[in-house]
């Protein structure tokens, strides 16, 4: 039987030294950026965890002290918006939560919340870069960062289960005084993220979960706006007053008496030129805190935003807070 031929295979030929260089450079290139983003996730991976999971918790403050917020649902912005705003149309399409008007019966079990916005800070407290925040969502005092309970919403430390915008005809006023001619950051005009905030309730320091309607305080005197950490109030501006920090937030009794306080410091933090523009816009002057939509004392347990949000709370500060 004869011995079938043996097929012979072609020689292959070599690529040319072009295409040889060019995928020794692809390699080179993929090892660069495998090694370069190792690197960036050792250098920024707490800061990407931070922002994708945030903690259900933060702080605040209750009959002058530190208590953990436990947070324990969505938050509900109840009535619309334009139930109260019915020409806010194009702010409705960015947010459903507003400041400036709320239905007191929403909720009938509802217990107040006031968040003590840092109002001295100026534009920083909404948190956007371009208006002077820090890229975390601190507002800005001078150089240094002012770390709150709340950093602004849509930013890496705000708190969960809070919205990212709201709507007030506040915002648009000071916006207007401003000269901007749209809203901030493509927003609609009075539409701007939640500003960076501490927070204050009047209960027992351990409060079962409950749906919390809020009253927006704008602080405008430094001495009074407490650390979160310790509820401690520091005298960092001059003040008239026997006691600068007499009025430090971590009550409702004090934030009672500072709607009535008239300070110095209220001018020195805020005044001059160019001054703060939240504080201008609003007309200047006043006292230490302004409640919006609320300026009274008889006032102060009015809501005075569709916002509810549910948490209980604990005694004694969380275990971190946002960096």
């Amino acid at each position: 039987m004869a011995t079938p031929p043996t097929a012979s295979l072609p020689t292959p030929t070599p690529p040319p030294k072009s295409r040889t260089l060019l995928a020794a450079i692809l390699v080179v290139f993929v090892v660069i950026v495998v090694a370069v983003a190792g690197l960036y996730v050792a250098k920024v991976g707490p800061f990407a965890a931070t922002k994708s999971t945030p903690t259900q918790q933060s702080a605040g403050f209750t009959l002058g002290q530190v208590v953990t917020f436990q947070y324990t649902g969505n938050f509900n912005c109840s009535p619309s918006l334009v139930s109260f705003y019915p020409s806010a149309t194009a702010a409705a399409a960015s947010t459903g939560c507003e400041v400036g008007a709320a239905n007191q019966n929403t909720f009938p079990d509802q217990i107040p919340e006031w968040l003590l916005i840092p109002a001295f800070a100026g534009m920083s407290v909404f948190g956007l870069g371009s208006l002077g925040a820090s890229a975390r969502g601190f507002a800005m005092v001078g150089n240094a960062a002012l770390p709150p309970d709340c950093g602004a919403g849509g930013t890496p430390t705000a708190c969960v289960d809070h919205p990212t915008n709201l709507y007030s005809p506040t915002f648009a006023t000071i916006e207007q005084f401003t000269n901007a001619s749209t809203g901030y950051g493509g927003l609609p005009e009075g539409v701007l993220p939640v500003p960076a905030h501490d927070q204050l309730v009047n209960t027992s320091p351990n409060t079962p979960n409950v749906e919390w309607g809020t009253i927006v305080v704008l602080v405008f005197d430094p001495n009074i706006f407490p650390d979160r950490a310790t509820g401690a109030c520091t005298a960092s501006t001059p003040s008239n007053l026997s006691s600068a920090t007499g009025n430090c937030l971590t009550s409702l009794a004090a934030l009672e008496r500072a709607v009535g306080t008239h300070s110095s410091a209220v001018v020195g933090a805020n005044g001059g030129n160019p001054g703060n523009p939240v504080w201008k816009a609003l007309g200047g002057g006043g006292p230490q805190v302004l409640v919006l939509a609320d300026p009274s004392v008889s006032e102060i347990n009015n809501l005075n935003s569709n916002l509810y949000i549910p948490f209980s709370t604990q005694p004694g500060a969380p275990s971190s807070f946002p960096t």
